[in-house]
């Protein structure tokens, strides 16, 4: 089967690899639709994320939705042909975060697309059947794919206990930002302040979300956002972005007691916060590290016409032109918002 391999900063090759064969519990998918996310571009730019360093060449790709090819021994849940949106990591299920009901946390998982594991841009990938949700009719393998950041998005609103008509600023509107502000606004958030430097970015969450977007290269963002909810702050800061500024913007847009949960991975490893912000105002704050148990929730938002993840999806490509693609999200080309391999 083809696949596309990351060789090096910025340097992916098609190849030919051996088609995977499932075992015991196991499906062998025939992939439809990846999606490339922030994550796989640290790679494809610095080679790393943190800790985690591509050493060999490896498969990247972690969004996807597939079509059932084969069935393994003892396979329940699922059929053959059936469009199914997938789960990618595989937790160990025996270590302590697994056994509380925290796979995202796991000890032990294995990752579609995290050195070493390989991930999906490929024809053909194999994962545990349990880890596949059969699709609606009617929904595309590209909805299917944009499961996976609705689902982060979904996890993101979840970790800050949004209550009804509280207020919400999100520093960042890539995907994830995006959908956190969908999210929160069908969560019951009464007002939404989106930082974005990006026109079409701001243009784009304007209309999907009816938030308030502003832009951080032409205002102090967290200035107005203060002088809009009358010096008091938002009850929610979401940080999205990803750069090493917007932690400390997110906190200081907070209110005294209020809530800070940082969801962007920053190309360093590192997160900047004074200390004196968060701790006067007594913030709780938390970090998302992937989703858990949000795979039918996005599934049923999606198939109630809850959110709309199609206009989302804003370019295709083929799997010989995945290198092009990653170029493109690379540089926010194009208006881009996901960039959609079709292997």
């Amino acid at each position: 089967m083809r696949a596309a391999r990351l060789y090096g900063i910025r340097d992916i090759r098609l190849d030919t690899v051996p088609v995977p064969q499932p075992g015991p519990g196991q499906v062998l998918l025939k992939i439809a639709s990846v999606g490339i996310c922030g994550s796989d571009v640290h790679y494809f730019l610095d080679g790393r994320i943190g800790t985690q360093v591509v050493s060999a060449p490896i498969i990247l790709g972690h969004e996807f939705a597939a079509y059932v090819a084969r069935c393994g021994p003892g396979v329940e849940g699922v059929q053959e042909g059936q469009l199914v949106a997938v789960e990618p990591g595989i937790p160990c299920g025996q270590c302590e975060p697994c056994r509380e009901g925290h796979p995202n946390l796991c000890l032990h998982v294995r990752f579609c697309g995290s050195p070493p594991v390989d991930g999906v841009l490929a024809e053909y990938a194999v994962m545990p059947a349990a880890n596949c949700f059969p699709l609606p009719q009617g929904m595309s393998p590209d909805e299917g794919a944009m499961l996976e950041p609705l689902g982060i998005a979904l996890h993101t609103v979840d970790l800050a206990h949004l209550r009804v008509g509280q207020t919400v600023a999100v520093f960042g509107a890539g995907p994830i930002g995006i959908l956190t502000a969908a999210v929160a606004r069908l969560a019951g958030a009464a007002e939404i302040y989106v930082s974005e430097p990006l026109a079409e970015r701001r243009r784009f969450v304007e209309r999907y979300t009816g938030a308030v977007a502003l832009d951080p290269t032409r205002e102090d963002v967290v200035s107005t956002i203060l002088r809009m909810t009358g010096g008091r702050g938002v009850d929610v800061a979401f940080e999205a972005a990803g750069v090493q500024e917007t932690p400390q913007q997110a906190a200081a847009a907070a209110r005294a007691g209020g809530r800070l949960v940082l969801a962007g991975i920053p190309a360093v490893d590192r997160l900047q916060l004074t200390a004196s912000t968060v701790r006067h105002k007594g913030l709780t704050i938390k970090l998302v590290r992937r989703m858990k148990h949000t795979y039918p929730r996005a599934i049923r938002l999606v198939k109630a016409g809850m959110l709309d993840l199609k206009p989302l999806a804003t370019h295709q490509f083929p799997l010989e032109r995945t290198q092009e693609a990653f170029e493109l999200v690379a540089s926010y080309g194009d208006g881009v918002l996901r960039a959609m391999v079709h292997p």
